[in-house]
């Protein structure tokens, strides 16, 4: 070993021609090559069979290769394919460019990373490994080069028989760690335990996140609930029976992997949809489902949905037992000590809130995940459920007193009247129209501006020439609003504006038509109606004379009036026709 750590290129060229192999690369890939083929010659070290090596034989491999031996166990796992397949030379976040969207997406692979995106994503994920790897591949340590005693040397591991038969005692293992979990919960167990089950797993060396560990992991799980079922689980965390054997394609398993890394997306917004549905009305749960749709999700593959499902499900339950466990006395110490610890961070919570909620303004899901990683970094345990009701109950508290608040504040009143002037009747509006209407809906903020800064210049008159400027400014900026049905309503939500502002008075606000749809020949028809009925109302020279010259005839003047009333009810039901 001393010798392969010290040798010069020449020297190293000279021993794997000694012994028959490959004397291509450069001095420290050919180093490695032949530490793994000379000293490592029992462990299969090859680019896939470097995830199977557990955590407590990978630092040593490590060692034995001369290169950094801390890190998370996926960390190393990187650093070993780097450093044995790779030249770091060639391989730099500058050069990563020059690979096609194919060779990044197997390096991602690797590497352990999301599969998911563009080339650029891929292209960014992996340089992020690189800079973090920098420095700690690729050459040997300075110490073992020149080493100033043996005891620098690392020692040489050996596979035991375990590490040989690496798979088949995987499964054993795991099995037997899984049923003594099952054993120890023979009343079933909850979300959190069944997670804290698959960290110590992780932390015993068997890496989790690899499909078929996590297939292996649920299989056992199942089974053993299945056949001990002694007491069924609530009906809405009942996962749905599916075939183990199935095996997904490769984009369904990267859109697997990105709808974990957005899970707390997904948790968010299931609480908003759990606020006023249940996870037992189907129809409504797989119309929310469907929506993620919108956010990216692949919602139309059966296994991203049942992901979703079953952690929407999961999470009814969490949220029953939290509202349970919020009025009810702590169950144990560690409870008791988390509940005191966010009594004491109440008002700081409180007054992060706020900021939270104004920070992520109309975006309910992203400011409960961003005041969920504030609790979080209290270090308040989300796990309790105590705990995590209380923290979005004040969550959804304040999001009531704020919109109690908006109902009271001018401004939002004053927004909502112009509102209610610009979407009056819409429904008849083209869509080009109604398009125009929810731009400026959305940008109201900058029209009521435009508006105070016309009338303030003008000295609060609101004529001919201050409409006009409101119109043209409007359409110099792509709105499309010197129509019949859009100038009308424009200039009287300035108008309200301008009255609100006090720089107009309520009887100088521009009139919006009432706006009666009639065509041209129902306008003829109803003048022609109302010709007949003038005409009517001319009074006759000859009744009226002998009406004078009778004031004894008492019985036809009543029936006169008579006449005149049923003429007057004839008029007001064509007036009643003409208001809509």
């Amino acid at each position: 070993m001393n010798e392969l750590y010290q040798a010069r290129f020449d020297r190293l060229k000279e021993i794997a021609t000694s012994y028959q192999m490959p004397k291509n690369g450069p001095v420290e890939s050919l180093r490695a090559k032949l530490i793994a083929n000379l000293i490592l010659d029992e462990w299969d070290l090859g680019r896939t069979e470097i995830k199977s090596l557990k955590n407590k034989d990978i630092g040593e491999i490590l060692g034995v290769f001369g290169i950094k031996k801390s890190g998370s166990i996926r960390e190393r796992r990187q650093r070993l394919y780097l450093h044995l397949h790779e030249d770091p030379k060639q391989l730099t976040p500058e050069k990563l460019d020059s690979l096609n969207k194919n060779q990044l997406h197997d390096l991602c692979k690797i590497l352990q990373l999301p599969l998911t995106g563009d080339k650029q994503s891929l292209l960014v994920r992996v340089a992020g490994v690189l800079a973090s790897q920098q420095g700690s591949w690729g050459k040997v340590k300075k110490t073992l080069r020149r080493p100033k005693s043996s005891q620098n040397i690392a020692t040489i591991p050996s596979p035991s028989e375990e590490t040989e038969t690496i798979n088949s005692e995987l499964e054993d293992s795991m099995k037997t760690s899984v049923e003594e979990f099952v054993s120890q919960h023979p009343e079933g167990w909850t979300f959190e335990q069944e997670t804290e089950l698959r960290n110590d797993l992780s932390s015993d060396g068997y890496d989790t996140t690899l499909p078929d560990v996590a297939q292996s992991i649920d299989e056992v799980l199942r089974s053993k609930q299945n056949i001990e079922k002694e007491t069924e689980s609530p009906s809405m965390i009942q996962t749905p029976t599916e075939d183990s054997m199935q095996v997904n394609s490769l984009e369904v398993e990267a859109a697997l992997i990105e709808v974990k890394s957005r899970m707390a997306e997904i948790e968010a917004s299931g609480r908003d949809f759990l606020m006023v549905s249940s996870s037992s009305d189907e129809e409504d749960l797989e119309a929310f489902i469907s929506k993620f749709s919108d956010f990216g999700f692949q919602v139309d593959e059966p296994a991203i949905r049942n992901v979703i499902r079953n952690r929407i499900m999961e999470l009814d339950f969490q949220t029953q037992n939290e509202k349970d466990s919020i009025n009810s006395m702590p169950n144990s110490w560690r409870e008791r000590e988390a509940v005191r610890e966010f009594e004491n961070a109440r008002s700081s919570l409180r007054n992060q809130l706020s900021n939270t909620l104004a920070l992520h303004e109309g975006d309910l899901v992203k400011a409960r995940m961003a005041f969920e990683e504030i609790g979080r970094n209290m270090k308040l345990d989300l796990r309790i459920p105590s705990i995590s009701g209380r923290l979005h109950a004040l969550f959804d508290l304040h999001v009531d007193i704020n919109e109690a608040e908006a109902l009271q504040d001018p401004n939002i009143a004053r927004r909502n009247r112009v509102l209610r002037i610009l979407h009056h009747g819409a429904i008849h509006l083209s869509s080009g129209e109604r398009r125009t209407i929810d731009r400026l809906e959305r940008n109201i903020k900058s029209f009521e501006e435009v508006v105070e800064t016309i009338l303030e210049s003008s000295e609060g008159k609101f004529h001919e020439a201050q409409q006009a400027l409101i119109i043209k400014f409007l359409e110099s900026r792509g709105y499309e609003v010197n129509t019949s049905d859009l100038r009308p309503r424009i200039l009287a939500s300035a108008g309200i504006i301008g009255a609100e502002l006090g720089h107009l008075s309520p009887s100088e606000i521009p009139r919006v038509a009432p706006g009666v749809m009639v065509s041209d020949t129902q306008v003829d028809a109803i003048v022609t109606e109302l010709k007949s009925l003038a005409q009517a109302f001319k009074p006759k020279t000859e009744t009226l004379s002998e009406v004078i010259e009778d004031d004894e005839d008492i019985a036809d003047a009543a029936d006169r009036l008579k006449s005149a009333r049923e003429k007057i009810d004839h008029i007001d039901d064509v007036l009643a026709r003409l208001r809509g």
